[in-house]
């Protein structure tokens, strides 16, 4: 099997390190992004629920951008949420600042009872500028 193609953006390296895992796998064409969290440059937790989300859609922006990508490549995204009838409005706030027209990317919500000390955290898929 060939070496994983990793991509990791510059900082918040102790929350990769401490959980072992890449932030981005590069494969062919596409990129594969791990769940983005909102943490701080230490692996800790945002506390703030609102700039915790718009932190991990920071996050992901840098990874994105650690590959060469933007929120334009992204075709299918994935998020996790702790109580998504109470976090609903701040994550579509944060939804629509990251994507703000059509076409808008494929997107599954899913509700969870633990994301290791955080509310919210998104993965996507994108594939990869020519």
């Amino acid at each position: 099997m060939a070496k994983r193609d990793v991509v990791f953006p510059k900082g918040r390296q102790a929350l990769y390190e401490q959980n072992t895992y890449s932030a981005a796998v590069r494969s062919g064409d596409f990129l594969f992004v791990s769940g983005q969290v909102g943490s701080r440059e230490d692996g800790s937790p945002e506390p703030d629920f609102a700039a915790q989300v718009q932190l991990a859609f920071d996050n992901l922006q840098s990874v994105l951008a650690a590959a060469g990508a933007s929120f334009d490549d992204i075709v299918d995204v994935t998020s996790f949420h702790t109580d998504p009838e109470a976090q609903f409005a701040t994550v579509m706030d944060a939804k629509s600042r990251a994507f703000p027209e059509k076409p808008y990317p494929n997107w599954t919500a899913v509700g969870v009872t633990w994301l290791a000390g955080f509310d919210f955290e998104i993965k996507v898929i994108a594939k990869l500028p020519e």
